[in-house]
């Protein structure tokens, strides 16, 4: 009997083991796709979104702006780091945000250091694509990738 109890505990000690070393996770966002043609009035969505998005640490809540066309979301930060640091946040938010809400016009993103307000017109004429035919997080992340610099300037450009 005490074999049995032995091999049987051993056995699950290994299974612990092997799935553990078997996670799947990527790491950043438990697969945010999973949020994909959410809308801006989904409050849980819009949150699940920006709570899983560079910067999170430093976001102190949103607001959906859903009243009237064009629709918008407002999100507030306690940023006090790096305003360069900030702007690539802002670029890197919108554009995740901007391809998962599908109606979604503008995006407003407040800190202590500056606020910007990008559109989603603006953001896809960066890119030279329509935002919402990426499918997945690593053609989406390969499109940032790609443009991050000029659309830097460009956000600085822009600026409100």
């Amino acid at each position: 009997m005490r074999k049995i109890i032995k091999f049987l505990f051993f056995s699950l000690l290994v299974m612990l083991f092997l799935s553990g070393c078997n996670s799947n996770d990527t790491n950043i966002n438990n697969n945010i796709f999973k949020f994909k043609d959410s809308f801006v009035g989904d409050n849980s969505a819009v949150g699940n979104i920006a709570n899983q998005l560079p910067g999170a640490e430093h976001l102190n809540g949103f607001e959906l702006k859903t009243n009237e066309e064009p629709y918008g979301i407002i999100l507030n930060y306690d940023w006090i780091e790096s305003e360069e640091e900030f702007k690539e946040t802002v670029v890197y938010n919108a554009t995740f945000l901007f391809t998962l809400v599908q109606n979604v016009d503008w995006i407003t993103f407040n800190s202590d250091i500056r606020e910007y307000t990008i559109t989603k017109e603006i953001l896809q004429e960066w890119y030279g694509k329509e935002l919402s035919e990426v499918q997945n997080e690593d053609e989406l992340r390969e499109l940032v990738q790609e443009c991050e610099t000029l659309q830097i300037q460009e956000l600085s450009a822009h600026e409100s």
